[in-house]
């Protein structure tokens, strides 16, 4: 009998089933993480920001750490590393929710909705914006991978051409052109919507420099959807005040919650979003319909768990 332990619980509705479908095992939910609980898990199912290095020398008997987010980053990863502990995450889970988000973003600058409701506000019949339309467009998405496939696939669908850049360069799901992050800059002028959706790792802080804003067009908008520490917030600012770009779309920043003294509030050519682009009723379903297969291979003995991961390398 394995112990599993959740330091969020589930809706009734998702966790009946589970103890369920896995009645011979041992779970243990709270609202947060809990040492002596901690201590008697071989498995952890969290979110990923309460597991501190502290709480390892409590979990004696922790093999196997799922996390219910795609990001790592603020995990103990050299502790976790050295213990030889394994993790796997909810890769690709996000997809939906954040194509959907990221498309609401681009089609209300195209259709000018935050005129139409700033008009209707204020009781007005005013048709001087000037809508744009989104087919025949050129995206750039900076980290093709399950999340950015999912939106060049949308955008597709759309008429818009879409361009991958990844590490490698080798083809990517619904891009129409792939090409390597070293040459980003060159293709940069092509794209209409920049899309990044890159995590964060020591190889991508600060990846993004005025230069490559300096590349894009004019009227280029351009969309953070993976970490904010891939560019520089003064950086950022700077380029958003000197008008660079057209707009820019911000879910993810470097310091969260953003701070109410920060200049991006004031600006009239970026929309701030709470990091919440992922958000769903289903966020936690999907979850489970990653860990349940992955559980039952744990318990044959297994290990080539779904989206299992080098933590050192934060994907």
């Amino acid at each position: 009998m394995a112990t599993i332990y959740f330091t969020f619980e589930p809706r009734e509705d998702l966790k009946q089933p589970l103890l369920s479908e896995f009645s011979q095992e041992d779970f243990l939910f709270d609202t947060k993480l809990d040492v002596e609980k901690l201590a008697q898990a071989e498995i952890l199912v969290t979110y990923g920001e309460d597991l501190k290095e502290q709480h390892l020398q409590y979990a004696d008997k922790l093999q196997w750490i799922f996390v219910a987010s795609a990001g790592i980053e603020k995990m103990p990863a050299e502790a976790i590393a050295k213990r030889n502990i394994i993790v796997s995450n909810v890769r690709g889970i996000h997809k939906k929710p954040m194509t959907e988000s990221i498309l609401a973003h681009i089609l209300a600058l195209k259709r000018v909705l935050p005129f139409i409701y700033e008009q209707q506000q204020k009781k007005e019949w005013n048709k001087k914006a000037r809508p744009t339309e989104l087919n025949g467009s050129s995206a750039l998405i900076i980290g093709p991978g399950a999340i950015g496939g999912e939106i060049g696939r949308i955008l597709q669908a759309f008429d818009v051409h879409t361009i991958g850049c990844n590490r490698s360069g080798t083809e990517a799901p619904y891009m129409n052109e792939t090409y390597k992050l070293d040459d980003l800059k060159q293709h940069l002028p092509k794209a209409d919507i920049v899309i990044s959706i890159l995590p964060s790792t020591k190889e991508t802080k600060h990846l993004l420099t005025r230069e490559h804003f300096e590349k894009m067009k004019n009227s280029a908008i351009f969309m953070n959807f993976g970490r904010g520490d891939v560019v520089d917030t003064e950086t950022l600012i700077k380029v958003l005040q000197d008008k660079l770009i057209e707009h820019a779309v911000l879910d993810v920043y470097e310091v969260e919650p953003l701070p109410s003294d920060s200049p991006l509030w004031d600006l009239d050519n970026v929309t701030l979003s709470p990091h919440f682009s992922s958000h769903s009723s289903r966020y936690v379903e999907r979850s489970l319909d990653i860990f349940k297969p992955s559980l039952r291979k744990w318990l044959n003995g297994e290990r080539d768990l779904e989206n299992k991961m080098d933590i050192l390398r934060g994907y």
